[in-house]
């Protein structure tokens, strides 16, 4: 584009354009209102705005890549979009009677710039943040259309051709683009070559799930059908755990029947067991809620509501998460998505009466831990990768992938599922 604007290559075109769109606003003054509020809204100001309200939401949930991407993102390609238009130095289109009056250069469109840049990250934020179904769909096509409008108007207002506009859009999606690979890819969090893989591609499903756990399998299944066939899946395979067994044989049948997606359905230990086999397999596994901690969805924001869950599970955003292996002092390896602790906390798990939970719920941790308050104090000794040795008298101490227990209680505030790295806490409190 630039190459055309330099060499007049793109003049006639430009201005075969212009002056059709020109004529189309001149005779049509409720239009040139109706652009004018549109060039006013879609402003670099009103796109400053609606940037640092998107930067302000990611900075609250903690998400400073993000942030700080967003903001670069704007001040990169507003700023430098000023700077390019000085280098090229073009005159704006020229008018016996405008029907809108504006100084500057012409190439490229600052207007076009901020939409570009601004869209473009609404657009990668919404393909983030939801599935891949209908409102993913239109939210990209709404955020695809307003960068439209916003090019289309600039012309229409005839203070821009169409090369101004269409380098304008290039540049500020550029910009974005490219401080996203700088910015916010963080290479500790990318997962491994098979973790990015989609599956066949043909849509196939196989739920394993807890019976013990879902009161009505039947009723069940029908709903995981309706909901697999509204988001185009084909019919699931189905596993059902045993008391012997709870994932890991009915896991390992549904990746051998070469599904693209696994459903878990039942509490967190059919979830690990589900998961530790599909691990950097690139078949994705979804949860539906059925037990009684739920950790693993809480922390993830599955709906904890099943009916809910089911359309997360069928059109969600796939997301990588670390899974956590240790060995046992027996020789036993194992893993871990949400916690392992030892000391108060392994007394704690271990004594809770499964009676008690199905009556109660989560509060029978609280009823057990209540019990494991005598647990006496002991020497750990704690590693951390090539650090030092440090040895404490401790209560408790717990690793952990995620932070937060039920109830949203935050034990390890800092902890995320997708970073690369698991956090330690030592209680050791020095009385009760």
């Amino acid at each position: 584009l630039a190459t055309l604007v330099v060499t007049d290559a793109s003049q006639d075109l430009d201005g075969e354009v212009a002056q059709a769109a020109f004529d189309i606003s001149y005779s049509r003054p409720w239009l040139v209102d109706v652009l004018e509020v549109i060039a006013l809204v879609l402003s670099n100001v009103g796109v400053g705005i609606a940037l640092a309200v998107v930067a302000a939401i990611a900075f609250g949930r903690r998400e400073w890549r993000i942030g700080i991407w967003v903001v670069l993102s704007g001040v990169v390609a507003i700023g430098g979009n000023a700077l390019v238009k000085l280098v090229f130095a073009r005159p704006r289109p020229a008018w016996e009677d405008p029907v809108h009056e504006i100084g500057g250069y012409s190439f490229p469109s600052g207007h076009a710039a901020g939409a570009g840049v601004l869209f473009t990250v609404l657009a990668m934020l919404t393909i983030v943040a939801t599935g891949r179904g209908w409102k993913r769909r239109i939210l990209l096509s709404l955020w695809t259309l307003l960068a439209l409008v916003t090019a289309a108007d600039r012309v229409l207002l005839g203070v821009h051709y169409l090369t101004d506009v269409t380098a304008g859009l290039a540049f500020g999606a550029l910009v974005a683009v490219a401080l996203w690979l700088v910015v916010a890819t963080d290479a500790s969090r990318l997962p491994s070559e098979l973790a990015v893989l989609t599956g066949t591609g043909r849509k196939r499903a196989a739920v394993v799930l807890n019976p013990s756990k879902v009161a009505d399998v039947e009723e069940f299944k029908t709903r995981v059908r309706l909901v697999a066939d509204q988001n185009e899946w084909n019919e699931p395979l189905w596993f059902e755990t045993t008391v012997e067994d709870p994932g890991y044989g009915q896991a390992q049948a549904a990746l051998e029947a070469d599904v693209d997606l696994i459903v878990a359905a039942g509490g967190d230990g059919t979830v690990r067991a589900v998961c530790e086999e599909a691990a950097r397999t690139g078949v994705a596994v979804a949860i539906i809620p059925h037990g009684t901690g739920n950790l693993l969805a809480r922390n993830l924001g599955v709906p904890l509501n099943p009916r809910d869950a089911l359309e997360v599970a069928f059109g969600g955003q796939d997301k990588a998460i670390d899974l956590a292996r240790f060995t046992t002092d027996g020789g036993v390896d194992t893993s871990f998505l949400v916690m392992a602790g030892l000391g108060m906390d392994a007394m704690i798990m271990t004594g809770v009466n499964d009676e008690l939970k199905k009556k109660v719920g989560w509060a029978a941790y609280f009823v057990s831990g209540i019990k494991a308050l005598r647990f006496p104090g002991m020497k750990v000794t704690i590693t951390v990768d090539d650090g030092e040795p440090r040895t404490f008298r401790a209560r408790t101490v717990v690793i952990g992938n995620v932070g937060f227990l039920q109830a949203g209680l935050p034990l390890l505030p800092d902890a995320q599922v997708d970073d690369g790295e698991l956090d330690v806490v030592v209680i050791a409190p020095r009385r009760l």
